[in-house]
């Protein structure tokens, strides 16, 4: 199968990169640990030197601190890079998301942002208010087009049935976790919604780097795969750590077999699903840049495809199709 570099969103005049380079990671703190500025500015621009036009951030990800570096890192570059970033559901009011778009712009140093995406549903505020609130930022030539992330089939029936054209659904989707396979990915592919995957490689899990439950630090270990007795666990889920972790080594076993990347082999399974526009996978560094880069050149056939979804189907299948991957009382609706 040919990965191919680019993708056109829909409802919009520009192209993605397949790879987006998520910059969540490089502000540090919460779960990724200390980070140190010079390493952020350098696993920005590698990307960008490596082709990845695409930069994925949020306002939440260090209370603007990842707008600001990003723009830092860039600056002068502003025309050639598509940048997303997102409002979150604190702000979905027509009043807050316009000035959550405001203090974006000024994060960001610049006029427009291309995609602008609502980060969580907010069952208190009518969806249609905070679309509307979309449609007149995009309107205004704030943004250039808006998209959704974590938003399950109740909430992409109603923007539908609305008439608001969604450009994509960024959903938490690896080989560890396919919950958005049962109803979600159906519903977009009718809908013609394209995924942007987050978590591609499961919090390093699917490149190998841990080996046993045991090795994972807490505050990796928060997803419903580790038992809720986790100390940062917020489900109530009894968990699956056995049989995970026999995923994880048939996986790498496979890879190694292949003579491939564990990593990149799980990012290039991601990057040949129907539905799926992108994926968005982080750097601490200009290093680990370079290796999620190798996904691309992955050649990836039909028959390892259905070998890796023979592997995680029991993994799928007792995880089922709560596509929310840190609570039980699933917010994705």
């Amino acid at each position: 199968m040919q990965i191919s570099t680019t993708y056109q969103l829909p409802h919009t005049d520009y192209e993605i990169s397949r790879m987006i380079f998520g910059c969540w990671a490089i502000v540090g703190g919460f779960n990724w640990g200390d980070q140190d500025e010079r390493d952020s500015l350098s696993a920005i621009k590698k990307a960008y030197d490596l082709g990845i036009t695409t930069f994925d951030t949020a306002e939440a990800y260090g209370a603007g601190q990842s707008e600001n570096l990003l723009a830092k890192a860039l600056k002068g570059e502003r025309k050639r890079i598509i940048i997303a970033s997102k409002v979150g559901p604190q702000d979905f009011t027509k009043d807050g998301v316009v000035k959550a778009c405001e203090r974006g712009l000024k994060n960001l140093q610049t006029d427009y942002i291309d995609l602008y995406q609502l980060h969580w549903p907010n069952p208190n505020i009518p969806l249609e208010e905070t679309l509307e609130a979309m449609e007149q930022l995009k309107e205004q030539g704030k943004i250039r087009s808006y998209g959704v992330s974590n938003f399950g089939n109740q909430s992409l029936t109603a923007a539908k049935n609305g008439g608001y054209k969604l450009s994509s659904n960024q959903m938490a989707y690896n080989l560890l976790f396919r919950a958005i396979e049962f109803e979600i990915l159906p519903q977009c592919l009718e809908d013609e919604v394209p995924i942007l995957c987050y978590s591609p490689i499961m919090q390093g899990l699917l490149t190998g780097k841990f080996t046993q439950e045991n090795e994972v630090p807490d505050d990796r270990a928060r997803t419903r795969h580790f038992t809720k007795d986790r100390p940062q666990a917020r489900h109530q889920d009894e968990g699956c750590e056995d049989l995970t972790f026999d995923t994880i080594d048939k996986i790498r076993k496979l890879s190694e077999e292949l003579g491939m990347d564990m990593g990149a082999l799980s990012l290039a399974w991601l990057l040949v699903q129907d539905g799926v526009a992108a994926v968005i996978a982080g750097g601490r560094n200009s290093s680990q840049v370079q290796k999620n880069m190798e996904a691309l050149k992955v050649p990836i056939t039909e028959d390892i495809v259905n070998e890796l979804n023979a592997i995680t189907a029991p993994l799928k299948e007792h995880l089922g199709g709560n596509a929310d991957l840190w609570q039980s009382d699933c917010r994705v609706i």
